[in-house]
């Protein structure tokens, strides 16, 4: 007699216990189950890399960089506390999920979610809206409180058994913890903060950025998470590096003919701006970078400015104070 096909999952991964523990009730099942992960500006595929690792399952690295800023510029469901759009994405990723497993066959989805965990994303008609914006409720299962949710397709068509499902509820974790050290998973992140969506600072940067300037792109949200932001009187934007990281970065980002202000000589930030600014706006620039420097305020520097074309500019150099109102 031929062998009966094998049931097979495409678990999404945060890299968090609850997403590793859904894997491992399914697994129990005999289920062959793969990881999928999303990469935009906000968050990235490291923790779950780590978590398939444990689990010693395949995981897919799927970039939604270019769609999720889309939605996140006008979502369906709107933000939560900060700039975090919880339902929108995650029926984005369940939506980019579905087709892979349409493609290649996969029965269903699944996901670490636990009802009542989390006050937006994961109350019971959130997940509802989840499923109605992903296209693919019927194929969304949630393993660790599928018993208090509805049937799902693979539930119902028998490849998947719902009395080995869990009825986890709220916001304590004790069984995740319990179940976790029954599998025997002893690396995990704590819960909550994967996302800089969540983080106040880099949400009132994004909220001015969407405010102040059309056409955002991918490259405008990625220079948001470095350095001091800085706008002009004109409404031009200034980048300047804090310290170290921020300015190697800064000049990784600097495109084409972009600006990249130093001051000659002395320790001090990179400064970054668009190849299109105006003199005034350069030298304005120019005192912002040198007074974010070690040179003595008062002091003559020399800053230099690559990119369109080369130039010095000589200042005296202002008090940083002076620049507060422009920081963003």
């Amino acid at each position: 007699m031929d062998e009966p096909m094998k049931v097979r999952g495409l678990g999404l991964m945060s890299g968090g216990l609850d997403s590793m523990l859904a894997v491992r009730v399914l697994q129990d099942q005999q289920i062959e189950m793969t990881g999928i992960t999303f990469e935009t500006p906000f968050f990235g595929p490291e923790g779950a890399q780590q978590a398939a690792s444990q689990l010693e399952i395949p995981l897919r690295v799927v970039d939604i960089g270019e769609s999720h800023l889309e939605m996140l510029k006008n979502p369906k469901y709107g933000y939560g506390s900060q700039m975090n759009p919880c339902i929108d994405c995650h029926a984005l990723m369940l939506r980019t999920a579905g087709k892979i497993m349409e493609a290649e066959g996969f029965d269903f989805l699944a996901t670490g979610e636990v009802l009542g965990q989390r006050p937006m994303s994961q109350r019971k008609d959130a997940l509802k809206a989840v499923d109605k914006l992903s296209g693919y409720g019927g194929y969304i299962l949630r393993p660790l409180s599928a018993k208090l949710l509805w049937q799902t397709i693979p539930e119902e068509l028998g490849k998947v058994d719902r009395q080995r499902l869990l009825d986890i509820h709220g916001r304590s974790r004790k069984r995740q913890m319990a179940l976790a050290a029954d599998y025997g998973i002893k690396e995990y992140p704590s819960p909550g903060g994967g996302c800089i969506l969540t983080k106040a600072g880099f949400a009132d940067r994004l909220r001015d950025l969407f405010t102040t300037q059309e056409n955002v792109g991918l490259h405008d949200v990625e220079l948001l998470k470095w350095g001091r932001h800085l706008r002009l009187p004109s409404g031009r934007r200034v980048v300047v590096g804090r310290a170290h990281a921020d300015n190697v970065r800064l000049q990784e980002l600097a495109r084409g003919e972009d600006l990249v202000l130093r001051v000659k000589g002395v320790p001090g930030p990179t400064g970054l701006m668009a190849a299109e600014a105006s003199a005034q706006e350069v030298e304005l620039a120019a005192n912002i970078v040198a007074a974010y420097s070690d040179v003595e305020t008062g002091k003559k520097a020399v800053v230099e400015v690559t990119g369109k074309e080369d130039r010095k500019i000589r200042v005296n150099t202002p008090p940083k104070e002076e620049f507060r109102e422009l920081l963003v």
